[in-house]
């Protein structure tokens, strides 16, 4: 049978590693795709692949088997709960130029850009395509240089191919979309989650490994309703507010 393949993990030893284990196992396991098995891999295999004992990776176990996570039989194994998911996220809508002001104002730099596959997540967003245009930025405070988010959007081919990469480090993806490329866009969907730090955000942002960030996933719609553009931004916890204003009518 196969089993749950969770992340890797880059121990901080000022922390207790059975908490750092449980922690980042957690939101493996939170985070998986719909299509991931349910069979977590032996302790052993799970203590061998996180660098701890098995006595450390017992009693990250025992953490997630208390909160109901995971459930562990004898002779069976250890399985992921499947009710063990995120709580619905709350998804926010707003005007194009209320998001493309929230997105500006950072110095920004370009980390990489080529096709890359489409995420097992993100497939129903791109039907029929198995690779889309990535990119990668890195988003500064102007003043500081201290980091503030680190974003990874998907973009159709088509689209793509009228982006200058060199816009993407003066503007917004959306504003770039919008005017630069061209896109009629019809709506743009907000999601906000709460998540921890996994290690290459915790390098990227500057921040602790396991420290609290937001997750922001933006899917932007053009006139034929098709998703051009899914964003994913992870913000750090301490730089990041959203303000929100429903309309009464």
């Amino acid at each position: 049978m196969t089993t749950f393949a969770p992340d890797s993990l880059d121990l901080n030893r000022k922390l207790p590693l059975w908490y750092q284990v449980s922690q980042s196992l957690r939101a493996s396991i939170l985070g998986r795709s719909p299509e991931a098995p349910l069979r977590l891999p032996t302790e052993d295999a799970l203590a061998e692949h996180y660098g701890v004992s098995v006595l450390t990776m017992r009693q990250a176990l025992k953490e997630l088997e208390t909160e109901g996570l995971i459930s562990r039989h004898r002779r069976r194994g250890t399985f992921i709960e499947p009710s063990a998911q995120r709580g619905a996220p709350v998804r926010l809508l707003g005007s194009v130029d209320a998001i493309v002001a929230q997105q500006s104002g950072m110095r920004t730099e370009l980390l990489e850009q080529g096709p890359t596959t489409v995420p097992a997540e993100l497939s129903e967003y791109f039907p029929d395509m198995a690779e889309v245009a990535g990119f990668r930025r890195l988003r500064s405070d102007e003043e500081t240089g201290e980091p503030t988010n680190h974003a990874r959007n998907f973009v159709r081919p088509d689209v793509a191919a009228g982006i200058d990469p060199a816009d993407l480090v003066r503007w917004p993806m959306t504003k770039v979309l919008r005017d630069a490329v061209g896109v009629r866009i019809s709506r743009i969907t907000d999601t906000v989650e709460a998540r921890l730090a996994d290690p290459e955000t915790a390098r990227l942002l500057q921040v602790p490994l396991l420290s609290p960030i937001l997750h922001y996933t933006g899917v932007t719609y053009d006139e034929d309703g098709r998703a051009v553009d899914v964003a994913r931004i992870h913000y750090r916890g301490d730089r990041f507010s959203f303000t929100v204003t429903l309309d009464a009518h």
